[in-house]
């Protein structure tokens, strides 16, 4: 290996960050299709010898329950990858007791070719189409969240927690700045983890549930991005959890408050940084245009990316807030593809779509995929609408089982994202929803028990 090998100067500028801040252990992370941290802890001199580790590629054949799908489609020789630090990704733990460093890795076969069931590798490949094209997306994603009171007892449903006042919260608070200083010591230990982590958490909102929040990241990367959202629902359950409170991005966690959505904006520039979305004059370009008409023929079909978990369909379904139908409009919070007031260097679409279980990799990869196909394709959306979404035909799955049915018909989004991910992504799902139906529910116990 030469001087110039990239790998070894990458792995030389890690040492010497890792020296500067006296790192003693580094956590090893990837996301899995859950979006959760998978990985191992290595101490900080064996992480820096051996350059890399090894764990199964059936990692991503786990559900979110702990248990495997019986798919006789699938390999099952628990192949080893090779996993590669990717330098961009290297942070502090600022939780941790000892000087602990997070680096998010990379998967890759015994021919180093990227593993394609990875999430990682699922976003590189949807960007590598765009750079292709001369192309690079530009992402703002959203994030809402609930806190509520310490769960022990998966049976009873979840509450709001209690504030400095005393109380839980119990009436509407949208954008309420006392109702979110209620939290004071929460956010202020979040905001502490992200700025030590170069997480770039822009606004704190109070949403329109019970101690539901939202925060917004500075718009950039699509990929740097997909690995903030990672971060911060790890950061924002360990603020929480210090103050004997949770944090649950959980699509719909209860009855009677409004869902959690991830928001994507997203907008599309050439190489100069000019925005190709928008005319000079103001109009949609008609590359914008054929984007939303991608967004509109395929995102029925990708919506398990979107909606990814049993509860999220209860959020699109029954959900305060949430698209119901594939209607775009401008200036609209009706429909699920708004294009918000902007100039033309600012010309954006907003997808309403994912929630905040969506793994943000899956999410931004579907999506622009979605838009991609359209641009490509030179698919026209509908006319936009003008008044409440809310009043037109439900167009989306209305559950899990559904939804996978939909993207494995749709040939088009099986090769752009991959089909051995497809593949595996619907036997893990199915199995989830499988389990799921197992279930006997306390509605069932209460109203049919005696009754039928």
């Amino acid at each position: 290996m030469s001087v110039q090998d990239p790998e070894k100067r990458d792995m030389e500028w890690l040492r010497l960050w890792m020296q500067r801040h006296a790192i003693t252990e580094v956590e090893c992370l990837l996301p899995d299709f859950t979006g959760n941290a998978r990985g191992k802890i290595l101490p900080a001199s064996k992480f820096l010898k051996e350059g890399g580790m090894r764990l199964p590629e059936n990692i991503f054949l786990q559900t979110v329950n702990g248990d495997w799908p019986e798919d006789s489609n699938i390999d099952w020789t628990e192949r080893d990858m090779e996993l590669h630090a990717d330098i961009n990704t290297p942070r502090l733990v600022p939780w941790a007791t000892e000087p602990t460093a997070q680096v998010i890795h990379d998967c890759f076969d015994a021919d180093g070719n990227p593993v394609d069931m990875a999430p990682r590798s699922v976003l590189r490949r949807v960007l590598k189409l765009y750079d292709d094209q001369g192309w690079r997306p530009v992402v703002a994603p959203e994030l809402e969240f609930f806190l509520v009171k310490k769960n022990e007892d998966w049976d009873y449903p979840l509450e709001p927690p209690i504030g400095r006042n005393g109380r839980p919260e119990t009436a509407r608070q949208s954008f309420s700045i006392d109702a979110v200083n209620e939290f004071d010591p929460i956010f202020e230990e979040m905001y502490d983890f992200c700025e030590a982590q170069e997480l770039e958490v822009d606004t704190l909102i109070h949403e329109s549930g019970a101690a539901q929040m939202e925060v917004n990241f500075i718009h950039g990367d699509a990929l740097d991005l997909a690995d903030q959202v990672f971060l911060f629902k790890r950061t924002m359950r360990e603020a929480a959890m210090r103050h004997h409170v949770y944090a649950t991005f959980m699509a719909k966690p209860m009855k009677n408050e409004p869902g959690s959505a991830m928001h994507i904006h997203q907008s599309l520039v050439d190489k100069g940084g000019t925005n190709l979305f928008a005319n000079a004059d103001g109009s949609h370009s008609e590359l914008f245009l054929h984007y939303i008409g991608g967004m509109q023929r395929y995102i029925p079909s990708a919506v398990a990316l979107f909606a990814p978990n049993v509860n999220s369909y209860r959020r699109l379904a029954f959900g305060d807030s949430a698209p119901r139908n594939m209607a775009w409009g401008e200036d609209n919070r009706t429909v699920g593809l708004r294009v918000p007031r902007s100039g033309p260097a600012d010309r954006r679409i907003e997808n309403r779509f994912a929630g905040a279980d969506a793994n943000p990799y899956l999410a931004l990869a579907a999506s622009l995929a979605c838009g991609y196909l359209g641009m490509m394709q030179q698919l026209k959306p509908t006319d936009q609408v003008q008044g409440s979404a809310y009043n037109m035909p439900f167009g989306l799955a209305r559950s899990l089982e559904e939804a996978l049915l939909e993207l494995e018909q749709c040939e088009d989004l099986r090769q752009i994202l991959g089909p051995r991910f497809v593949n595996a992504f619907i036997s893990v799902k199915r199995k989830e929803y499988e389990a799921f139906f197992t279930v006997i529910s306390a509605w069932e116990r209460e109203f049919l028990l005696l009754n039928v």
